[in-house]
């Protein structure tokens, strides 16, 4: 614990020395004394002026990630030995932070999201006013006149150029919440998913500002009549024309992120996003590779990221089996390595190469990696194309007996904070109940394997016909050993909100399909990150340091001979080029050796997956939602039935439901449409119940 604490003490130095350095970075101050004095000391042979802005912008980074990599190493190894020191008190100060509110624009955000939110905000607009103090202090009549301009012209130029700079601000912040396998957002008690918003934020933000960065310089052009220079792609120096291209890039992208776009044509959306690769590269030879190195730590730590997904999803994971369920829901099981661990409310993304080789879902993880140790379960929602199309292909009457799917992942948090509540209130709707079903199976691990006190629990399920009902069926895994959980006090109230009463009808089945392996198929297994955070950062710090020697190399022996450092001699695009190809096959090779040694470890671990020579048997039961009057013969089915009570034609009236929660201590868990989320987050932040403690929770199917 003590070292976690150290470790974690540093890298909270480091990341607000960072951010103060952008505080500081547009002050006279910083560009005139503080910045020619760095340089002055680190300006060489063997990284040119390159070295300054790495050493500034690039090194902190990585050195927190690196740091962070060790730290979720010892956290995890904490938490397996369920050392109690490392769960959070009910009644932290901190609590109050964490309380839900709802800000049209932003959604549902705690305290402390909306904190930081305004402090970035404020950032934004202290960096830009800055930035044009500093700039129109030297802008006078005679200091225009000299260019052949006006002093408004000459302010206008000033402006366009600030903006550029306010743009690279955000660029440089906007990959960190999209880097699945992060070992920097676990620092701060986020995931990839929850974080997404901020990317999209950012996003906005980036493109605003290099928008009004391009408009402003058309306008400038135009008047000061030097429209050729929309033409300009020079030797040395700024590109405009790459610039244009990024920027064109980037508009293209932005397009598609209009809700009803995104919505309706989710396809148009995912494909236009590679167009980000288009928009980095044009960018970076836009300004050159020096200046580029202020936003290189988000991009390169994405990359990393990047290319190991890429290596895990080469291969196909052994499918083992199908519930097919008829409320068109899916559970897909595959085969697990028993080293891969996850936390309840994971998801994994899967890909089906004969529906699409190019297009991932995310879906949430329905398995307890502690219960089920040796298999991970996926549900799947049919409600567009693509899972509609995976949902005909299995609930046919000759459905297939093979099943060809790619991974990447699992992601999720490190760790949860359920255990610390007297009572968990999980409110879903419609397929929102997924992320509980894997709540629901570790806490049977836990209080029936371990014989660990678990909160009470409260399942509130809304759905829109009976035949959603089956869904509940999936809170109990689909085979195994015999489970047992009558040690765990359960209540589950479900909703019918399309139906006045129950509707008989024998003939639907939830089917379970066995799926035949391929010879080549392999379990799932642990990936570099969550599972192997050690060799994370250390593929982070490898790499960087190959990089570092190549290039300190190349500079030293080639490009220096040539130009002197001078920056205008030698051709900023080869530079950024020849730069942008080592930080790849920098990153390629370390990523392939971690890689393959950690596969060739967990081939040597595995069990051999055993071929299934004959004809794989189909078992299809009756649902006991459906068949309520008959005899059970599994007793956790029964206990699961007489723990539920069913409403038909009406809500739930969560109001008085949370109100009259009597427990100290109350998890509020909520998934599903936006509205029932912002229901429950108003009730938990009205101040008149203390006890009530809200998560929202993203899922994906």
């Amino acid at each position: 614990m003590m070292l976690m604490k150290m470790i974690k003490g540093v890298t909270l130095m480091v990341f607000i020395g960072y951010l103060f350095l952008w505080v500081i970075t547009p002050t006279h101050v910083f560009l005139y004394k503080w910045l020619r004095k760095v340089r002055a000391h680190t300006v060489s042979t063997y990284f040119g002026y390159q070295g300054p802005n790495m050493l500034l912008y690039t090194l902190p980074v990585l050195f927190i990630a690196v740091l962070g990599s060790l730290y979720l190493h010892l956290r995890k190894k904490a938490i397996q030995k369920h050392d109690e020191g490392v769960k959070e008190a009910t009644n932290n100060k901190l609590n109050i932070w964490k309380r839900p509110m709802i800000i049209n624009g932003l959604g549902i955000v705690t305290k402390v999201e909306l904190a930081f939110f305004l402090m970035f905000i404020a950032l934004v607009v202290w960096s830009f006013a800055t930035y044009l103090h500093v700039g129109f202090a030297t802008i006078t009549p005679m200091s225009a006149a000299e260019n052949g301009e006006t002093v408004w012209q000459s302010k206008l130029d000033s402006v366009a150029l600030r903006l550029g700079l306010i743009g690279n601000l955000c660029l440089a912040f906007l990959f960190f919440p999209i880097t699945r396998g992060s070992s920097i957002l676990p620092l701060f008690g986020l995931t990839s998913e929850a974080s997404v918003k901020y990317h999209i934020w950012l996003g906005h933000m980036v493109m605003a500002l290099f928008s009004a960065h391009g408009v402003c310089y058309i306008i400038y052009w135009i008047v000061t009549k030097q429209t050729s220079e929309m033409l300009k792609w020079t030797k040395t120096g700024v590109s405009n024309v790459a610039g244009e291209l990024s920027l064109l890039a980037g508009l293209v992208m932005w397009a598609t992120t209009i809700p009803r776009i995104r919505r309706k044509m989710f396809e148009v959306f995912f494909y236009t996003h590679y167009l980000y690769i288009i928009f980095v590269v044009f960018f970076v030879f836009h300004l050159g590779i020096a200046y580029a190195s202020i936003m290189l730590p988000g991009f390169y730590l994405f990359m990393i990221d990047r290319f190991l997904r890429f290596l895990q999803s080469k291969g196909n994971v052994r499918v083992v089996s199908a519930r097919v369920l008829p409320c068109e829901t899916l559970e897909l099981n595959f085969s697990k390595s028993v080293d891969l661990s996850y936390t309840p409310t994971s998801i994994i993304f899967l890909n089906v190469p004969s529906i699409s080789k190019i297009q991932w879902h995310p879906f949430t993880i329905s398995s307890s990696s502690n219960l089920e140790t040796e298999k991970l379960g996926v549900i799947i929602k049919s409600e567009g194309s693509w899972s509609k199309k995976l949902y005909q292909m299995l609930s046919s009457t000759t459905s297939i007996d093979r099943l060809d799917v790619r991974v990447e992942g699992p992601y999720g948090p490190i760790s949860t904070n359920f255990l610390r509540h007297d009572k968990l209130v999980m409110v879903s709707g419609g397929s929102g109940i997924t992320p509980f079903i894997s709540i629901f199976r570790e806490l049977i691990f836990l209080v029936e394997t371990l014989k660990r006190n678990v909160p009470k629990v409260l399942l509130i399920s809304v759905f829109k016909d009976s035949s959603d009902l089956t869904m509940l069926e999936l809170l109990l895994p689909e085979s195994g050993a015999p489970i047992n959980f009558s040690k765990l006090e359960l209540q589950i109230e479900a909703y019918v909100t399309k139906e006045k009463q129950p509707v008989a009808n024998d003939k639907k089945q939830v089917r379970t399909i066995w799926l035949k392996p391929n010879a080549s198929d392999a379990p799932i297994t642990p990936i570099l990150g969550q599972n192997g955070w050690l060799w994370l950062g250390a593929i982070i710090s490898s790499s960087f340091v190959l990089f570092l020697l190549s290039m300190g190399l190349l500079t030293q022996f080639y490009i220096y001979p040539i130009d002197k450092n001078t920056y205008r001699v030698y051709s900023s695009g080869a530079r950024a080029t020849l730069n942008m190809l080592l930080i790849c096959v920098s990153i390629m090779v370390t990523c392939c050796v971690g890689f393959w040694w950690n596969k060739k470890r967990n081939a040597m671990d595995s069990t051999q997956i055993e071929n299934m020579g004959g004809v794989t048997p189909v078992s299809s039961t009756n649902s006991w939602f459906h068949n309520m009057d008959r005899e059970l013969e599994s007793v956790p089915q029964q206990s699961l039935l007489q723990s539920t009570n069913v409403h038909f034609g009406k809500r739930p009236d969560l109001k008085r439901i949370l109100f009259e929660q009597k427990e100290s201590s109350v998890g509020v868990l909520v998934c599903g449409p936006k509205k029932l989320r912002h229901e429950v987050a108003n009730i938990c932040s009205s101040g008149l119940a203390s006890n009530l403690h809200f998560e929202s929770i993203s899922f994906s199917w």
